[in-house]
């Protein structure tokens, strides 16, 4: 039986959420996110890439295989 490997994105906080909008910080702990500098990696999912889009100012986005 082979595995398939899963598609991941390296998601990185490089923004406060200080002084954002309810729902922006909501999206950060959503991701794992929840202090300046964390990594998370995650499934590359749609729900995910729109958590993401969400927030995009506030992250860094590396993709992987």
């Amino acid at each position: 039986m082979a595995d398939k490997k899963k598609a991941t994105v390296t998601v990185t906080q490089i923004g406060s959420p200080i002084r954002r909008r309810g729902d922006q910080r909501a999206t950060l702990i959503g991701l794992g996110l929840n202090k300046m500098h964390k990594t998370r990696v995650l499934e590359d999912t749609p729900s995910v890439r729109g958590m993401i889009d969400k927030v995009s100012h506030l992250v860094r986005v590396e993709e992987a295989g």
